[in-house]
């Protein structure tokens, strides 16, 4: 399936999810989160998501782990200085600059391709896993569901719960599959329904697999190029594409440090 065809379907299961003859209620709490799954398979099978994913929804958990973390953001309320001093900014230009230096071609070929500079991808490479060095920890199905579950943003993650639930279908993740706290998948942390609509074959091997390195890049460069990236323009504050880079965490400390860290991995 092509990316608009996923895109498509993403945006499908959005609108029939919004149907109150087939929504599934929300709580915030874990109480009557195994009575909430057959409602919400129910949704889920008319938006066309197949048995394979309609079992990995019914084998998920509610996970306490994920809603702790998404009440306990607090990293985003820091100054940039305190917040790039706790994220290691130092260590990932460093280790930005080591990487771009050793493999140059490569993040050469990906700017030729999609217009988005080494710098910006290095630093959101090392700002999600720490350039792949952790990936997560958390069952990635569980923690979707738990979040489209919660009623604090389950507008929001509903249709990356669909969209998980296809990946399954697909066999490009599985029951077993673990991401972060909220989900996010991969090398660069790609929310299932980003992973679907935005996903790329980077290596060639007929399959999308965010935690293959070279897929997770190209499909970071591809999200960012459709959100609206303009080669050879600016990405700082007040430069065109500073507002893509918003496209990629909606937290303001978070979009300057990326800016901050890519220009001086590229300088």
């Amino acid at each position: 399936m092509n990316s608009r065809r996923l895109t498509a379907a993403v945006t499908l299961a959005a609108c029939l999810l919004a149907a109150p003859a087939i929504a599934a209620p929300c709580s915030n709490t874990g109480a009557d989160y195994e009575s909430w799954k057959p409602v919400m398979a129910q949704a889920a099978a008319a938006a066309g998501v197949g048995q394979r994913g309609i079992n990995a929804l019914m084998g998920t958990s509610y996970s306490s782990r994920t809603i702790s973390a998404d009440r306990n953001q607090k990293s985003f309320k820091y100054s940039l200085d305190k917040f790039l001093q706790v994220r290691g900014a130092e260590t990932i230009i460093k280790q930005g600059r080591a990487r771009k230096a050793k493999t140059p071609d490569f993040y050469a070929a990906l700017e030729r391709r999609y217009g988005v500079p080494a710098g910006v991808l290095l630093a959101i490479h090392g700002m999600e896993t720490g350039f792949g060095n952790f990936m997560g920890d958390t069952n990635v199905v569980s923690a979707i569901a738990t979040l489209a579950y919660d009623c604090r943003r389950s507008d929001f993650f509903t249709p990356h719960l669909i969209a998980a639930l296809v990946l399954v279908d697909r066999g490009s993740i599985s029951t077993a599959s673990v991401g972060a706290k909220h989900g996010e998948l991969g090398h660069t942390q790609f929310l299932p329904g980003n992973a679907l609509a935005y996903g790329v074959d980077g290596n060639g091997d007929g399959r999308v697999d965010l935690t293959n390195v070279t897929d997770a890049l190209a499909s970071t460069a591809n999200f960012l190029a459709a959100k609206g990236w303009q080669p050879g323009l600016g990405y700082q504050e007040g430069e065109p594409n500073f507002a893509v880079i918003r496209e990629w965490n909606a937290a303001t400390v978070y979009q300057q440090a990326i800016a901050l860290m890519g220009r001086r991995i590229d300088g």
